[in-house]
């Protein structure tokens, strides 16, 4: 490893590039090192502090959200140290929404409203949830009250909705975003990946669902060197999986197009696409089109639980 003459420095070039950091000093040295370039709870790292002993390791910066928490454990159980956790879920013994969330893959929409719902499980209140789905898997009933209706939502109390449709910010409310929309994309050859990712977009913005609760995109095989396709499910931080056209044909599209077939040998790619992606879900959003490009939205009919 190659050394260095200030840990200032040394921490400025680095601090974004890893997901975790271990200080083997004392606390107030990481403090003041970690100070200039912190940013949020929400993309903040894991930092963690401990003596050169490895007696105390210290979960110090993103418990929760970055991992801390859990880092802290694993260096103490190396060390044969102990891990000092002071967030106040983790001390209290309650349920931590933060973890909770994470722990089922569902995205925060609103990291700062977080506080609002554990202040709330501290002092012993129960948490509105509506969650359709139940992504968030059983609840402690003495905890958090399922709603079955938005309808139920009481208006300036804390709670989570969890959901792939975009809602108003309220105060107090936690909106977690569920990974259940697939997107079927087509496109002309040589489209370019901007003008692929704006559409797709644009179309999920217009329809009201979240671009957080995308979880993977499809479409035929034949554009597996398709740059622009590549690039687009790339940018948005997509899986994008490859369909022949025999597998397509399975799927009985609504909007079938003899050019498509004459094309690619299959009536349709991007609603077929959508739709195997998600285990034969519900079309949510029908074939959309400009001159270049076809999307397509489904949605999973259940929560893929981690």
């Amino acid at each position: 490893m190659t050394g260095f003459d200030s840990l200032p420095e040394q921490v400025g070039r680095n601090f974004t590039r890893y997901s975790g950091h271990v200080f083997i000093a004392a606390a107030g040295i990481a403090v003041r090192a970690i100070a200039p370039h912190l940013r949020s709870k929400g993309v903040d790292p894991a930092v963690v502090a401990m003596d050169p002993q490895g007696a105390n390791v210290i979960s110090l910066l993103s418990g929760h959200l970055g991992g801390a928490n859990e880092l802290a454990r694993q260096c103490a159980a190396i060390t044969g140290g102990r891990a000092i956790i002071t967030t106040a879920t983790d001390c209290a013994g309650v349920p931590s929404l933060d973890m909770l969330a994470q722990e089922r893959g569902l995205h925060i929409g609103d990291p700062d409203a977080i506080k609002d719902v554990n202040a709330a499980l501290l002092e012993g209140r129960t948490v509105q949830v509506f969650d359709p789905l139940g992504c968030l898997g059983p609840l402690d009933p003495e905890a958090f009250v399922l709603l079955d209706t938005p309808d139920l939502w009481r208006e300036g109390e804390p709670g989570v909705r969890v959901h792939w449709t975009v809602s108003p910010k309220r105060p107090g409310l936690v909106r977690l975003y569920a990974p259940v929309l697939c997107v079927g994309m087509g496109c002309r050859r040589g489209t370019p990946v901007s003008e692929i990712r704006e559409f797709v977009e644009r179309v999920l913005t217009e329809n009201g669902l979240a671009v957080e609760s995308v979880a993977a995109a499809g479409t035929a095989d034949i554009k597996k060197d398709e740059a622009g396709l590549l690039l687009a499910a790339q940018e948005l931080g997509l899986p994008l999986t490859f369909f022949d056209a025999d597998t397509l044909k399975t799927v009985d599209a609504p909007n079938p197009s003899a050019m498509v077939e004459s094309h690619v040998g299959t009536p349709g790619v991007s609603e077929a696409a959508a739709l195997l992606l998600c285990e034969r879900g519900e079309l949510l959003v029908a074939k959309q089109k400009t001159s270049r490009v076809t999307v397509a939205v489904a949605g999973r009919t259940k929560c893929s639980q981690p």
